[in-house]
């Protein structure tokens, strides 16, 4: 290699060498350049979902379950025991009257007891007879001897009467008035035996007439026991169980804290499975809180209706209170402690707003004060807006 070449090959080099050079430099400018437009661009503002405030009807609501019982529960028994069954005229769902015989038990004892019974009482009867009659024979007797024990002092003191004979009228005037006195006995004896048998009587009387066993008031009969020929048992399982007048209510257990809220007389919507919706009032609110299942008791009247069945699961919602105001979503609402706010747009601006709640139904929550009507509050309430953040509403 001669000095010409080498000369011209480290010519070359440089000549590629500053031609790199120039060509990095170029692109790292531009690179610089288009960051900078790209800082200067406006930041697009965060798209929000609003929500217009509007006036919307408030019903707040307890909820409640339990099963479905009688307004009232009659338990129908016989009011005599030792009698069979003769004879039943009632069955499971029919309707009664007051006064309605639903069985009969059998008779015929109590017709031997009560013949037997005339018998006693027209001997009771004769023997007050005979000891009235004595009481007039010892009367006159009684009369007699005194009579004669009168004449028999004028005579003893003139001497012409014995001290024998004295006593012996003496004698027969106490005598004569002591069997009046057992006669007027007699007869005492003799009523209070009759009154006696004539009590016995009413009782027989009124045993026979309650073989009838009747409805003491018009209902449905929800449940019958009795059995033609079984013994009936005053004291036993009651032989008929009545609904009356086929009222009917719920029954329902409610959680202590809702409790508060309920009155004697608020509206209430029973639902029944596979059923339907019924209409009822709170009749009864309990004074006790199981204090194990912190659960209350509360009963809803529904009244008559053929459909719904004793003892039915029910569930039921109990309308405590309603208004009508301002309504945001419940998502809308941030609470902080004893705060609640929510974020208003305006001017396509966040502004945080304190608030104050009221009655809250399904997804919405009524809002008395802090928001007015129309005003666009964010849907869903979070931390990642501040007041002053620019948005598109």
């Amino acid at each position: 290699m001669n000095f010409k070449t080498f000369l011209f090959g480290v010519i070359a080099v440089g000549a590629v060498s500053g031609g790199a050079y120039l060509y990095l430099e170029k692109r790292h400018t531009a690179e610089i350049q288009a960051a900078r437009l790209e800082e200067a661009k406006p930041i697009a503002a965060p798209a929000v979902t609003v929500m217009k405030v509007t006036t919307e009807n408030f019903v707040e609501t307890a909820a409640v379950s339990g099963s479905l019982v009688p307004r009232e529960e009659i338990l129908v028994s016989p009011e005599v025991d030792g009698l069979r069954v003769l004879e039943l005229l009632a069955d499971e769902g029919d309707k009664v009257k007051k006064g309605q015989v639903l069985a009969r038990l059998v008779a015929e004892q109590l017709d031997a007891q009560l013949a037997q019974n005339d018998a006693n009482l027209a001997r009771s009867t004769a023997a007050i007879a005979q000891a009235e009659s004595q009481i007039v024979q010892a009367e006159a007797q009684a009369k007699e001897a005194a009579a004669q024990l009168d004449r028999a002092v004028p005579l003893k003191q003139s001497g012409y009467l014995s001290g024998s004979m004295y006593d012996q009228r003496e004698s027969a005037a106490r005598t004569t008035q002591a069997q009046l006195l057992a006669a007027r006995d007699g007869l005492k004896a003799a009523n209070a035996e009759k009154a006696q048998v004539e009590a016995q009587r009413r009782e027989l009387q009124w045993r026979r007439s309650n073989t009838d066993v009747t409805s003491p008031e018009d209902g449905v009969i929800s449940r019958r026991t009795a059995r033609i020929g079984a013994m009936a048992a005053a004291n036993g399982e009651p032989m008929f169980r009545i609904i009356e007048k086929g009222e009917i209510e719920l029954d329902a257990e409610i959680v202590e804290t809702e409790m508060k809220n309920v009155r004697v007389g608020q509206k209430a919507i029973v639902t029944v499975p596979q059923v339907g919706d019924f209409e009822g009032k709170v009749r009864l609110v309990s004074p006790e809180v199981d204090k194990t299942a912190r659960l209350g008791r509360v009963k809803i009247f529904l009244g008559i209706n053929p459909v719904l069945r004793i003892g039915s699961y029910a569930r039921g919602r109990i309308e405590t209170a309603s208004s009508r105001g301002l309504a945001v979503p419940s998502s809308a609402v941030a609470f902080d402690h004893d705060l609640a706010s929510v974020q208003v747009v305006s001017d396509n601006k966040v502004h945080r707003r304190v608030v104050k709640v009221g009655l809250v139904t399904n997804d919405l929550i009524e809002i008395k004060d802090g928001v007015s009507e129309g005003d666009l509050v964010v849907t869903r309430a979070g931390t990642f807006l501040r007041d002053g953040d620019v948005v598109r509403p």
